[in-house]
């Protein structure tokens, strides 16, 4: 290459992230929330994209095979019961104007998963050589994004059982998400 006529570095279009999805009830009731709760320009995520985000492996221009492949082998060896999760208060997260999260968040309920992301990050860490960003964790369900809201707003509560988690291809920019893999939690007692 001649000098100054460097290929720019490729953009990211996938975002790689482990999360744990609704049941398609709690989705429905979760929807229909998020569609009460909705302003005129307000954008919700669809139901089949409903989630809680564990964390993310990184943008990336390409599918990372070899990085896939070893938090693949990790999710295979993850060995938690299944877990309840209670969500009660609705607030807005910081954003760029006019495009702030409004999400569900919950005061208590979310031991368990708190528990089961910590040891995903460390299995992944330790196994794989892999992080799992961010390294803070605030659980929460994205309803949409549009203006940002004032209050919180308490709520009946929204409660699910987590039997699996998901390893999802965000195609960012577009909206979209495929579900690369599904890993069932071992059965068991569903506290939380």
């Amino acid at each position: 290459m001649l000098p100054g006529f460097e290929a720019p570095p490729p953009v990211p279009v996938h975002r790689f992230f482990f999360a744990v999805m609704p049941d398609p009830a709690t989705a429905a009731r979760i929807a229909g929330l998020a569609e009460s709760m909705r302003l005129e320009k307000d954008r919700p995520v669809g139901t089949e994209r409903l989630h809680i985000t564990l964390g993310s492996l990184g943008d990336f221009a390409y599918v990372p095979g070899a990085t896939l492949a070893r938090a693949r082998a990790v999710a295979d060896r993850m060995d938690v019961p299944s877990f309840s999760v209670r969500f009660d208060k609705i607030i807005s997260f910081n954003g760029r104007a006019g495009h702030q999260p409004l999400v569900l968040v919950g005061r208590a309920g979310l031991e368990n998963l708190i528990d089961f992301r910590r040891q995903l990050r460390r299995a992944l860490k330790q196994e794989a050589g892999l992080s799992m960003l961010p390294t803070g964790f605030t659980p929460h369900v994205t309803l949409l994004y549009g203006a940002q809201r004032p209050d919180e707003y308490r709520i009946e509560p929204i409660t699910w059982t987590v039997f699996d988690f998901v390893l999802i291809d965000s195609w960012l920019g577009k909206s979209y998400y495929d579900v690369l893999e599904r890993w069932p939690l071992t059965t068991g007692n569903a506290s939380g």
